[in-house]
């Protein structure tokens, strides 16, 4: 279970109790596993399975109530959750849906709001949501989880910042695993080992690259291709301390860089502490956005990669994302990251991405800030 204090959840739950007031909801009904935890607490890799649903019901007033597998019950009630009904799944006939439907009859008198809108998804068997929508009304929650979780306590942020911590002593010692003939595979497998050696909890994402002058995408899993002098070797991770993600990348020159890789590094530091600068309350995402766009392109619109950043917490990408026609206004306990790219020519480009925080005169950076000329190897 999550180490936090019940009162972080219970501050949680009346923050979202509020909200429900201000949207006439009688209750909120979640399914996915940031949002259980958001208001239980209950961490576990159990979720890789998607034999059963999962559902937490926050009422307009009390406490969250669980409807869970019973294999759940013992892992919840570690936990500040006291109510907690159970059956046993995967149950071929009435996967739960029964016992959901009367705790919302029960509990919820009214309009029950569930997250429908972008980056949200539905974790449970579509059918049965047809027969809770016969039964029960339910609709949007008008974004109000989204709202709840883009804004981060402090015990939140100091989980993220040790998550930071842990990737940037494993960014130290890149230098120990690649270099000339070492396959991108081996670096890869390496650096979730160091990843693991100095403290995460597990390394649900790595991704990254290696070509002369930079790399041509930022999301394919390693290959066998050997590392030669002119490449430039991108690793970006999203590894996890506590439930908690951080989400930054490290470029390192094989050999000396040359001068476009070295130049083009330097023009993505630029960008980022351009942004870094406007990243205060009551900006907005898109103007960070246009902030990178301007040192990057000089202001033609970014490029095919869509964003040049996004929200982190509980997972490895949240809402916000740094775009021109995101709005989002920024607040104070907020993380993001900052991921500007540029092309290098020849289909190739070299990304650079930090994690900052938004504090009440300005932003702070999570991960320890990169130095202007590329690490070489």
């Amino acid at each position: 279970m999550s180490d936090f204090d019940p009162s972080e959840f219970r501050a949680r739950t009346h923050r979202a109790q509020a909200a429900m007031a201000k949207h006439g909801l009688a209750g909120l009904l979640l399914t996915t596993e940031p949002d259980v935890r958001y208001f239980t607490g209950f961490l576990t890799r159990f979720w890789e399975s998607p034999t059963r649903p999962w559902f937490v019901i926050v009422p307009a007033s009390g406490d969250p109530v669980a409807v869970i597998p019973a294999i759940g019950a013992p892992l919840m009630a570690r936990g500040w959750i006291s109510d907690i009904r159970t059956w046993r799944a995967p149950d071929l006939t009435d996967d739960g849906v029964s016992l959901l439907i009367a705790t919302l009859t029960e509990l919820c008198p009214g309009p029950v709001g569930i997250p429908m809108g972008h980056e949200t998804h539905l974790r449970m068997p579509l059918a049965d949501f047809a027969k809770l929508q016969a039964a029960c009304d339910v609709t949007s929650d008008q974004g109000m989880m989204r709202g709840l979780r883009m804004v981060k306590s402090d015990a939140e942020i100091a989980l993220i910042r040790q998550a930071c911590n842990i990737a940037n002593r494993a960014f130290d010692r890149v230098p120990e695993i690649a270099g000339v003939g070492v396959t991108l595979a081996d670096v890869f497998r390496r650096f979730q080992m160091i990843c693991l050696q100095e403290g995460a909890d597990w390394v649900p994402y790595l991704a990254g690259g290696a070509g002369t002058d930079g790399y041509d995408d930022v999301i394919s899993p390693a290959s066998d291709q050997a590392l030669q002098i002119g490449d430039v070797l991108m690793l970006d991770t999203g590894l996890v301390h506590r439930g908690y993600f951080c989400d930054f990348d490290r470029n390192y020159s094989i050999g000396p860089p040359s001068d476009a890789a070295a130049a083009a590094h330097g023009r993505l530091i630029d960008a980022t502490e351009a942004a870094f600068e406007i990243a205060r309350p009551g900006a907005t995402a898109a103007d960070l956005f246009h902030a990178m766009d301007h040192v990057l392109t000089g202001g033609s619109g970014g490029s095919d990669a869509g964003r040049y950043g996004h929200g982190l917490g509980m997972q490895l990408t949240e809402w916000p994302s740094l775009i021109p026609d995101d709005h989002t206004v920024l607040q104070e306990g907020m993380v993001l990251t900052l991921e500007p790219g540029i092309e290098t020519g020849g289909g190739r480009m070299i990304v650079h991405e930090e994690n900052i925080v938004i504090r009440d005169t300005g932003a702070e950076y999570l991960s320890r800030r990169a130095e202007r000329h590329m690490v070489a190897l």
